[in-house]
């Protein structure tokens, strides 16, 4: 009964939690507001360097007082982030709202997806963590889709309508948070903090396998995020504000079917080599679409997104296997950490040199990042085709 209720309420939180009508078009908002891309951006890098400060200790909260009270707390600070980017106005709400995000991020990161494979391990369905981490995550995208059409017709008359409408989803997220059921897991043994992240770093230093997959995943999600959080800059120079609500919904109309059908896909196909695809599918319809810009080009751009949702459950079951049990948030909080602190200096830079040399040319340097994280995955790919050939 906790299983099948757990999952239902995860699923309907990760749902709230995306569906924000100001997604499609925050990079445009932060700009005007600011008065640049550079400093738009910077609220996004913001997020992520709150979310780096906090990361490591609500990881060894998490893992010390409960995955239920974490995400509850994270609730909260995620209703008090969209508020005050709902006040805007001034570059200091902004800011402040950053700040909450950020917080909540860290709560999010290692939290929810040991909440999911804990209650599967309550239920002896462990072996079934990919099948059900995409059709969880995929409500993300659904909710992010319908937001993304709303919103940005909403945005087209009235950026401060679609900030505050964005509220609502916030405040039934927190209620449904607190429909979650703790899972009956073995807690950490030890009340130490310092102890326990020193295990937890151990663990990175003695595993090389988990080393490769947390700097490839560090890499990708700087490069990744900050990309499509500044897509709409690029976008708008092709198509009016209201059509870039268009080209976001078909990305997470292919991001949910990818998440959805991830679990198949990857028990077709395998791990690794679903990764390496996605990855090199997405760069170079990154790069034809930048290049060669015209009314097409953001449609392509989205098209990338029928991998993301088989890559990001991929990535996580790797590492949710290398992960120690009784770490397992905190060893997911060290990566979301290093993401975080990537993700603000790219973001930043992104923006910067936006404003130099112009959108297009800003969004195509970061690939560079993609791919060196392409190079890695592919290195741990023919690792693990090698050590297969051995064993046969």
């Amino acid at each position: 009964m906790t299983l099948h209720k757990n999952i239902k309420f995860i699923t309907w939180f990760n749902f709230f939690l995306d569906f924000r009508f100001y997604a499609p078009v925050a990079i445009l908002y932060f700009a005007e507001v600011t008065g640049s891309y550079a400093l738009g951006m910077s609220i996004f890098s913001t997020a992520m360097l709150s979310s780096a400060v906090f990361e490591v200790p609500t990881g060894i909260f998490s893992d010390m007082i409960g995955r239920k009270k974490t995400i509850v707390i994270g609730a909260f600070a995620t209703l008090f982030s969209v508020i005050f980017y709902a006040i805007g106005g001034v570059y200091v709400a902004l800011f402040i709202g950053a700040i909450f995000e950020g917080f909540a991020r860290s709560l999010y990161s290692g939290n929810n997806e040991a909440l999911l494979h804990e209650t599967l391990s309550e239920g002896n369905q462990q072996s079934e963590y990919s099948e059900f981490l995409g059709r969880t995550r995929s409500a993300e995208q659904v909710a992010l889709a319908i937001a993304s059409v709303s919103g940005a017709i909403i945005a087209y008359w009235s950026f401060s309508l679609v900030m505050w409408l964005s509220v609502i989803p916030a405040v039934l997220g927190l209620l449904v948070s607190f429909k979650i059921v703790e899972p009956k897991i073995l807690k950490s043994k030890t009340t130490n903090i310092y102890f326990h992240l020193k295990i937890a770093i151990k663990e990175f230093r003695r595993n090389k396998k988990l080393r490769m997959l947390s700097i490839a995943s560090i890499l990708g999600f700087a490069q990744g995020e900050s990309s499509f959080q500044f897509r709409s800059a690029f976008i708008v120079t092709l198509w009016p504000i209201w059509a870039i609500g268009i080209s976001k919904t078909l990305s997470n109309i292919g991001a949910a079917l990818s998440f959805y059908y991830s679990g198949r896909l990857i028990r077709r196909f395998g791990e690794y080599k679903m990764v390496i695809t996605g990855r090199i599918y997405a760069l170079i319809t990154d790069i034809v679409a930048v290049t060669f810009p015209n009314i097409f080009s953001p449609v392509l751009l989205s098209s990338n997104s029928i991998f993301f949702g088989v890559n990001t459950v991929t990535t996580s079951t790797l590492k949710q296997r290398e992960f120690t049990k009784e770490q397992r948030s905190t060893m997911g909080s060290l990566i979301s950490l290093g993401r975080s602190i990537a993700f603000a200096i790219v973001a930043f830079l992104l923006g910067f040199v936006a404003d130099v040399i112009g959108p297009a040319k800003a969004y195509l340097s970061v690939k560079i990042l993609a791919a060196i994280s392409l190079g890695i995955y592919w290195k741990l790919f023919r690792g693990e085709r090698c050590l297969e050939n051995k064993v046969t």
